[in-house]
């Protein structure tokens, strides 16, 4: 997938991005230690095992979900998915009823040039070993068009599937049929502006009322309204690196926050409308309420600002040596 230039400054700003983290809220917050997974780019909570996380790599890695323990951080199972061909560019993970796990093979690193993607069903594992399950594959086309994506939900009570476009300038949220078929192409259709960010990831709470969007460096929570999302709050989210997922946990109370890169972190903060506090544990968790792009967080731009007068300081003692 395309690496921002952002993400460049964000590289730099990262010490100056250290803030002290308030006490982790429960146990959910770790690290994905698993050495194979590099580029962990969607999250889902599992619905059947508590406390476990399903995660894949980016771009071409193969058909395999990895299921990740949240309390030690470590890989419990491999599945690898039969039936679906070569993965292209997995960007996606939902979990919708029936305990059937959506994987979207969505991402399109050449710009939305791609004909059609691809979504992969198949039914959650009740057993955490490493196996093999036939999957079902669906082809998927826009009307309107070809495009890159990375965000994927599925209504927990309806089953339908959504996907919400990735585009600079703010993206739509795609409607799927009411059923996929696994025969001829399924069109989704736009039904919803998402403006002011690049999704890069989403996630719809237990109870289907609420829909949060991510970017890189912020994110927006919606309430669902039948598919007629409304626009509620800006939310701040962990400086983690390149953000790339988020999942609500499975009772609904934390929205949990993923990243790329090897040992990559996972971060939990309060949902909104969530019985949990909303300030999270540590990072940018402060909310964005105002206007802008990305969603930057306060912390982020308390880090910038901090640069800036650092910058300031040494110019300044460099002006005064050279006046003495």
């Amino acid at each position: 997938m395309r690496r921002p230039f952002a993400l460049l400054a964000a590289a730099l700003l990262t010490g100056a991005l250290a803030v002290p983290a308030s006490a982790a809220d429960g146990d959910e917050d770790f690290t994905i230690k698993d050495p194979r997974i590099t580029e962990s780019s969607g999250l889902a909570a599992s619905r059947q095992h508590p406390g476990i996380y399903w995660t894949h790599n980016d771009s071409d890695d193969g058909a395999y979900l990895y299921a990740v323990d949240s309390a030690t951080g470590e890989t419990v199972a491999t599945v690898t998915m039969s039936g679906v061909g070569s993965p292209r560019d997995v960007e996606a993970i939902s979990i919708g009823p029936d305990d059937q796990i959506y994987v979207g093979d969505i991402g399109d690193n050449l710009g939305g040039t791609w004909p059609y993607v691809w979504i992969y069903r198949l039914p959650e594992p009740e057993k955490l070993r490493d196996q093999t399950i036939k999957a079902t594959q669906y082809v998927v086309k826009y009307s309107d068009g070809a495009r890159d994506a990375e965000s994927l939900v599925v209504h927990p009570k309806t089953g339908r599937v959504y996907i919400v476009d990735k585009n600079e300038k703010g993206g739509h949220l795609y409607e799927g049929p009411a059923r996929l078929s696994p025969s001829g192409s399924n069109t989704f259709r736009p039904v919803a502006a998402v403006p002011d960010l690049e999704a890069t990831d989403a996630t719809l709470s237990p109870d289907g009322e609420h829909l949060v969007v991510r970017s890189y460096f912020g994110a927006i929570a919606y309430d669902w309204n039948g598919g007629k999302i409304k626009k509620k709050e800006r939310l701040g989210v962990p400086f983690l690196g390149q953000g790339e997922s988020v999942t609500y946990t499975a009772d609904g109370k934390k929205l949990m926050y993923g990243a790329e890169g090897a040992d990559s972190p996972v971060e939990g903060q309060g949902a909104p409308g969530g019985s949990s506090a909303s300030s999270g544990s540590g990072g940018s968790a402060a909310r964005d309420d105002g206007a802008g792009g990305d969603g930057l967080g306060g912390n982020l731009r308390t880090g910038a600002i901090a640069v800036a007068v650092a910058c300031a300081a040494l110019l300044g003692l460099r002006g005064l040596r050279r006046r003495k």
